[in-house]
């Protein structure tokens, strides 16, 4: 086995690191740890309820997707809670989990080894918090906390000093692209010789009145209230917003042949990466789907891979009603025929949309369907669109003979980052 993959580049072959997935951990609506979240999103259940933890009664939007019966204390100690805001813990659950997942301690050199992490808000359960003890008490009475809880970058941070990682640390936010250009950035980290292992994922706990009011202003987000199970619909004809939730995956990435040499067990090869703009609007996506394509096409000249190759896209589609569309038609861009051949489908119809989270939670599910051979299903889908046309497994897993997956994520602003990993 070639521990290096050579790329043509224009007239050239450039030889790069090939890297692999040896370790992952989820937090999520629809279940904590590799098994639960495995079943959670082939069950047909959806974990979209109405919220719980607020009282929305004014809002157009009173449901979303929350992670339940997370501990905190299961990972850190009360005084370490107190000063992390709920996305830091996410991350930190997520991230310990893909750690063990792993069996890495001790077989990694620290100053060769870093973190990625991708976030699209940051801490706002304490940045609302703090706020309002500004307003109600002076501001004598913020927290020295305050700063080192909100912050964006705060994730990473924890991350480094928790598993003493001396190499890059980086935090991207390209809203809901963040945590695809996570695992795409370490994977570029380690190709290009700077590091031998990389933490990489992203976290999202925004679900604060607040967001919920941001998102309603703008009528993005479902008001199916008197129905919550079945809000998130993708390429639906009846979808009609996107339902927010929160959560956290990461995984570990490494050299192929480190991970060799300590006898890991390898979920796949990180095969390829693909980032482009639409530079078309601040929250729509171009109305062809030209900037998904060039990313998703991106991804298959970086994996080596010509767009037959590829059995199964875990697409970005979070039930709008134009968003849906704008990726089917980079799809059949991109795919030509092959594209009626593919398995799509949304795992965002039962987890919701974790935000900045989402795109590392939704690739560890595609990595997860090449693991089972199997597609996930996009639920809730009874009335297809007549312009979502392609074949988006609807409503029940389907076995299939998997060899290389591809997983999509979009932001607002018009970034996008598509992924690819096949057998190995």
């Amino acid at each position: 086995m070639r521990d290096f993959i050579s790329i043509e580049r224009g007239d050239q072959f450039i030889s790069m690191e090939r890297v692999v997935i040896t370790g992952m951990g989820v937090i999520t609506p629809s279940g904590h740890g590799l098994e639960e979240f495995w079943k959670g999103i082939t069950s047909g259940v959806s974990a979209v309820d109405l919220m719980t933890e607020y009282d929305l009664s004014e809002y157009p939007t009173r449901i979303a997707a929350q992670v339940h019966n997370f501990d905190p204390q299961k990972y850190l100690d009360r005084k370490d809670i107190r000063h992390m805001d709920r996305f830091v813990q996410l991350a930190i659950g997520a991230a310990q989990d893909a750690w063990d997942d792993a069996k890495i301690a001790d077989q990694v050199d620290p100053t060769r080894a870093g973190v990625i992490v991708g976030n699209g808000i940051g801490g706002m359960h304490t940045l609302t918090e703090q706020h309002a003890v500004l307003l109600e008490r002076g501001p004598s009475r913020v927290t020295p906390y305050f700063i080192p809880k909100m912050i964006s970058n705060i994730a990473g941070g924890q991350l480094a000093i928790r598993f003493n990682l001396l190499g890059p640390n980086e935090t991207v936010v390209t809203a809901c692209a963040s945590s695809g250009n996570a695992i795409g950035e370490g994977l570029r980290i380690i190709q290009h010789g700077e590091a031998d292992v990389m933490l990489v994922g992203g976290t999202e706990a925004a679900l604060i009145p607040l967001a919920f009011a941001g998102f309603c202003a703008m009528k993005a987000t479902s008001t199916r209230n008197d129905d919550p199970r079945h809000a998130s619909r993708p390429f639906d004809r009846d979808r009609d917003g996107f339902v927010m939730g929160e959560g956290a995956g990461f995984l570990v990435i490494e050299r192929l042949d480190h991970a060799q040499r300590r006898g890991a067990r390898i979920y796949a090869e990180l095969a390829g990466y693909g980032r482009s703009s639409d530079a078309y609007h601040v929250v729509e996506p171009h109305p062809e789907g030209i900037g998904a394509g060039l990313a998703m096409q991106r991804a298959l000249a970086d994996a080596g891979l010509v767009p037959s190759e590829i059995d199964y896209i875990n697409a970005h589609a979070t039930s709008t009603p134009k968003g849906d569309i704008a990726e089917t038609m980079a799809i059949k861009r991109v795919f030509g025929d092959h594209a009626y051949r593919l398995a799509v489908s949304s795992t965002k119809s039962s987890t919701g949309h974790l935000l900045g989270a989402a795109g590392a939670v939704e690739f560890i599910a595609s990595i997860l369907a090449l693991q089972h051979q199997t597609v996930p299903p996009t639920i809730n889908l009874e009335n297809p669109d007549p312009e979502c046309d392609l074949y988006y497994v609807p409503n029940r897993p389907e076995a299939r003979r998997l060899r290389a997956v591809m997983s999509n994520a979009f932001g607002f602003g018009g970034q996008n980052a598509s992924l690819i990993a096949r057998e190995i």
